[in-house]
């Protein structure tokens, strides 16, 4: 952005985030200086710059929870509406080299660029620019995606980065065999967690809620939503362990662990890992 008057000495601007000066005038270098002058630091324009970065801060937040909820769920998102807020850099950077998936699910795509009209310009694995008109596209779950060891290797090479956790994003493969009537996953059983604030904070950055004893996190796969449950035993000021890993819909019908989707099963194990601090050491871990 430009640079604002800030009383008749300074001039101040955003960069990189943050709130910077610099000095105007003949003595004036041009060059943003390290630090905010005192006499600036109140200034109104400094004010309304620092509420603009709070402001941007909350909005690149909110479009992270969104883009990561298409990419969990699965679930198909229109080319229109990613047309539509393309322009901004908040969506645009954490959309840009995810992988999509359009008609045919067998054909992981890398997302490079979404036109105005809604068309996308996508590479495949052979590095091939291709076109996908404009429709609907799903942000497929990791656990989901074919040929994910493909794909890390291709986007290694060429140095693809992704601002979403999805290539790389720990998945869990549920295993083959179940006991046909069991509902709980009980291996982290007895796992030692810090106090209440800590698994908290934890539980929040995983995207998680923590309620009361138990900490959940939300999936929509196969037309239902899907909860997974972590138990947690312990008190506010106390140490808190790990109790029982569980999954229900959300009529509170608990689901046996044979009903349990991949995706739901995956991200729950996630999310009780986490909070475990990486138990088990774990039959089932893809990544």
């Amino acid at each position: 952005m430009g640079w604002l008057s800030a009383g008749e000495a300074y001039e101040v601007s955003l960069m990189d985030g943050k709130v910077v000066a610099r000095s105007v005038g003949r003595r004036g270098s041009g060059r943003p200086l390290k630090t905010l002058p005192k006499t600036v630091r109140d200034h109104p324009e400094v004010d309304r710059l620092r509420q603009l970065v709070e402001w941007l801060d909350r909005h690149a937040a909110a479009c992270l929870a969104q883009v990561t909820a298409w990419m969990v769920s699965s679930l198909p998102v229109s080319t229109t509406l990613l047309a539509r807020v393309w322009p901004d850099p908040a969506w645009r950077d954490l959309l840009r080299h995810l992988v999509v998936v359009g008609d045919d699910p067998a054909v992981p795509l890398f997302l490079g660029e979404v036109t105005d009209t809604g068309e996308l310009r996508v590479f495949d694995l052979d590095g091939e620019t291709r076109r996908l008109p404009a429709g609907t596209v799903t942000l497929p779950h990791p656990v989901l995606l074919p040929a994910r060891d493909d794909l890390r290797e291709f986007a290694t090479e060429l140095g693809i980065t992704q601002r979403v956790e999805q290539l790389h994003r720990s998945t869990w493969a549920k295993p083959a065999r179940l006991s046909e009537h069991a509902t709980e996953v009980t291996d982290f059983d007895g796992a030692t967690l810090a106090n209440h604030a800590a698994v908290v904070a934890r539980a929040t950055a995983l995207g998680c809620r923590v309620s009361g004893s138990t900490v959940t996190c939300r999936v929509h796969e196969a037309g239902r939503i899907v909860e997974a449950v972590a138990w947690l035993n312990g008190d506010y000021w106390s140490r808190w362990t790990m109790g029982a890993l569980s999954w229900r819909l959300r009529d509170g019908r608990h689901l046996r662990l044979a009903e349990v989707g991949p995706v739901a099963w995956s991200e729950g194990m996630r999310m009780a890992a986490a909070l475990a601090g990486g138990r088990p050491d774990a039959p089932g871990k893809d990544a």
